[in-house]
């Protein structure tokens, strides 16, 4: 049924033909929109559209991926590498949703992360902590269905990394 016959029919039903005069609504590209019901008689907190937008769920998957220990920094080689350049501009900001691609529905969505991990901590549990945190934080913010959570680990930070990128020193002299 379209926009404007529901428009219409709610104004004849709730007995005033000016309370919803033609109001048409447009979908945005790149957002969802959890649609609500019509209508004086109805509650008011269900009136009206809510639209999320993707970077809403990336950024909050993002940040919930970073909470769990043993996760060192998310995304592939090339865009740690523009992130470690972008951070270190004055005025610059962490890029939180790098590394993490969603693809969001009416309803329901799917996360894919990219993500560096700790040498020594248990893959297998970073993954499966970073699953449950993600999902958890993505249903309860945005009230969207996660349907899969992939979680490819790119590298592993090892311990000596540390070592050679705070002593500012070159092995060649």
């Amino acid at each position: 049924m379209a926009t404007q016959d529901l428009t219409t029919k709610a104004a004849t039903s709730a007995g005033d033909a000016n309370s919803l005069s033609g109001t048409v609504q447009k979908s945005v590209p790149g957002s969802t929109t959890v649609t609500g019901a019509t209508g004086a008689d109805e509650p008011a907190a269900t009136r009206g559209k809510t639209s999320i937008a993707d970077v809403v769920v990336v950024k909050i998957a993002g940040m919930a991926a970073r909470e769990i220990p043993g996760v060192y920094d998310m995304g592939g080689g090339l865009s740690r590498t523009l992130g470690a350049v972008r951070d270190r501009v004055p005025g610059g900001r962490p890029n939180v949703g790098r590394g993490v691609k969603v693809e969001v529905g009416e309803r329901q969505t799917a996360i894919d992360l990219d993500i560096v991990v700790e040498y020594g901590v248990p893959i297998t549990d970073v993954a499966h902590d970073v699953r449950e945190n993600v999902i958890a934080a993505v249903e309860r913010i945005t009230g969207l269905e996660v349907v899969e959570v992939n979680v490819a680990i790119n590298d592993v930070r090892l311990p000596d990394d540390d070592d050679a990128d705070s002593s500012g020193e070159t092995r060649v002299e």
